[in-house]
């Protein structure tokens, strides 16, 4: 399935993602942002797993085995333009800022920002088309909900 996954992910105009590719696509990006800074922390991890609950309505079984499945895509998938590019041509708008909000409570998951998440999630948000100010708005967002 991965390598399926991959294949399509490669191609020079892949097309639009089904919905399990979409949350296999995702899973993977927030994968990728945790490990960015070499240190996988379990409450990334857990962090992970509550955003995949949550967004696509799984059970916790269910959202550990999608991020399994997401450890393993991400660490064979290509480069990040690609990765993200295919999220970006199958989300509207809107939903690539909640992608952002969801990348940014895995990065202030273990409360501290690295220059090494920071920096991706710059570049992803970017890549995905989020404006700066979404982008900030999003993180503002977690950072006050992170505070109650």
């Amino acid at each position: 399935m991965i390598g399926d996954f991959l294949k399509r992910l490669t191609q020079p105009d892949p097309a639009p993602m089904a919905d399990l590719d979409s949350q296999l696509a995702l899973a993977a990006l927030l994968v990728r942002i945790a490990r960015s800074d070499d240190d996988y922390a379990q409450i990334e991890m857990e962090r992970i797993d509550r955003i995949l609950a949550t967004r696509y309505r799984l059970n916790p079984a269910e959202a550990r085995s999608l991020r399994s499945e997401a450890e393993a895509l991400e660490a064979e998938a290509p480069d990040t333009v690609r990765f993200t590019r295919a999220i970006k041509d199958s989300v509207p708008y809107a939903q690539r800022i909640g992608v952002v909000e969801a990348l940014w409570e895995v990065v202030l998951a273990d409360g501290s920002r690295d220059q090494q998440e920071d920096a991706l999630l710059r570049l992803v948000a970017s890549l995905l088309g989020v404006e700066d100010v979404d982008s900030n708005t999003a993180r503002m967002k977690i950072e006050k909900r992170r505070k109650r």
